[in-house]
């Protein structure tokens, strides 16, 4: 970690949660109180010998500092100011920086460009239904709501130890029957909240997957469920009803991300997707699993009855102090390229705004529909990770067609060799690697022949007499590209396989 990085903001919301003063923890880390204070505001730098100290005073992992809250909103910031409305306004990466750390004042810009393109995306929708003279009821917002439930999550780094007790508290007192886990979690539903499971035909679910009446106790579940969504359905509704007192208390802590009704309703629904998922893979025996099998997604599917998704979202929660899996980022996209979830373990940048890099495994994973796809990546910075992605296909009948996504994760090359998916790469040249990026516009790369739009950093640049590969790419650019890749694939250089 650099040791120069400014954490102020982290190391003062760590000593306010302890209930500390300045004094106390400058006591405790050998400085001057005075000089703690100037690190809490940012005027000085946090060295590594005091990071470590920090870390080990409130006891928690180094990794905890890699996804400081302002370089994550720099990195929203910077996107925004990448948008074309800006370019005669152009600013410094040190702008940036300098109003991200003003929390209040960033995620009031954020606000307001979100409703920018909110009205900017409504007016062209309404535009298209006017000219298509079609009648409409009205214009839809963006979805701000998980918009928010994203920032909650990522605020926690995707780990929640309440819900995590909760689940193992119930699941010692319950003593499941791992074998046949769908028929435990209904009796204990019946025996300890006397509501009883039904499976609705198709023909008469009206079109919900799952309904519960708090009135007749009855939970209802569409028979279109696999067996894995069914039981995930059964201990989402235990969460509800039993994890109430944790799920509250996280959301209560989340009113900075949660500004309207429909996003408490939402991350709620997602707290009870995380309690069901930590109940039905308790945290210690699956972390146990994944490094037994090298963490072999399709092994841990057929292990917990569980959906490629399941296992995938679940492998991003192993972040207990001192206990800890992999560090995974995760996306899901359709096939028009809209990410639908996103969570970023890694450190890695995805986009808020605007379409992200077709270069990722997880898009090229439309291509071989069910294939898993792995792919060495690297970022302009350098940043490299490894990839695995698959698509999934939802089907609701015939009439209905299916719904195909995409689902990818991947961590840092650095911890690659611990996934069986990485047998066989030479993690050591990264030469090789796949070039991806956040976004056209962020993407510094000229030599990209996928490139939608120009580089915020050098503008659109036309020759009338020259047409290269693409129409952002000069033609002597891309011919120096393809003389370097020639020359990279020579007989004699090391080689490497980035993608498969």
């Amino acid at each position: 970690m650099n040791a120069t990085v400014k954490l102020g903001a982290k190391v003062r919301a760590l000593r306010r949660r302890e209930g500390l003063t300045q004094s106390d923890l400058a006591a405790r880390l050998d400085i001057s109180a005075s000089y703690l204070n100037l690190i809490e505001h940012n005027q000085r730098p946090l060295p590594a010998h005091l990071l470590v100290k920090v870390a080990q005073v409130f006891k928690i992992e180094l990794d905890s500092f890699a996804d400081d809250d302002a370089t994550r909103v720099a990195g929203d910031l910077q996107e925004v100011f990448g948008d074309p409305l800006f370019e005669e306004h152009p600013l410094t990466t040190v702008d940036v920086r300098e109003l991200a750390d003003n929390p209040s004042l960033s995620r009031a810009v954020l606000a307001l460009y979100r409703a920018y393109r909110s009205s900017s995306e409504s007016t062209h929708a309404l535009a298209s239904r006017l000219y298509d003279g079609r009648d409409f009821p009205g214009v839809n917002p963006a979805h701000l709501p998980s918009e928010e439930v994203s920032d909650v999550i990522q605020h926690n780094m995707n780990y929640f130890p309440e819900l995590e007790a909760a689940a193992e508290e119930i699941a010692a007192r319950a003593r499941f029957d791992r074998t046949d886990i769908y028929r435990s979690l209904v009796q204990y539903l019946g025996s300890r909240h006397a509501v009883e499971v039904q499976l609705t035909p198709v023909s008469r679910d009206r079109g919900a997957l799952r309904r519960f009446d708090p009135e007749r106790l009855v939970l209802s579940l569409s028979e279109m469920l696999p067996p894995w969504s069914r039981q995930f359905q059964v201990a989402h509704q235990i969460g509800l009803l039993e994890a109430e007192t944790a799920i509250d208390s996280i959301l209560k802590q989340s009113t900075t991300y949660l500004t309207t009704s429909e996003s408490l309703k939402l991350c709620r629904i997602a707290l009870a997707n995380y309690f069901a998922a930590a109940l039905l893979m308790p945290y210690d025996e699956f972390l146990r699993t994944a490094e037994e099998v090298r963490y072999d997604v399709e092994l841990l599917q057929h292990h917990y009855t569980a959906s490629w998704e399941q296992i995938c979202h679940r492998l991003t929660t192993l972040r207990k102090p001192g206990a800890s899996g992999v560090s995974f980022h995760f996306l899901r996209v359709d096939i028009a390229g809209n990410i639908s979830k996103r969570f970023s373990g890694t450190g890695i940048r995805f986009a808020r705004f605007s379409g992200s890099c077709p270069r990722w495994d997880v898009h090229i994973a439309f291509l071989t529909p069910g294939r898993i796809r792995t792919q060495v990546s690297k970022m302009p910075d350098g940043t490299a990770y490894f990839c695995v992605a698959r698509t999934i296909r939802k089907s609701f009948g015939f009439p209905s067609g299916d719904a195909l996504m995409a689902v990818g994760i991947g961590c840092a090359v650095a911890e690659a060799r611990k996934l069986v998916y990485a047998d066989g790469y030479d993690l050591e040249n990264l030469e090789a690697a796949v070039p991806i990026g956040t976004t056209c516009r962020l993407c510094e790369r000229l030599d990209c022949d996928e490139r939608a739009f120009p580089p915020l950093q050098h503008g659109l640049v036309v020759d009338q007499n020259v047409r290269g590969r693409s129409f952002y790419v000069p033609a002597e650019v891309a011919s120096r590209s393809a003389e370097q890749k020639i020359s990279a694939a020579k007989p004699g250089r090391k080689s490497k396989r980035a993608t498969a």
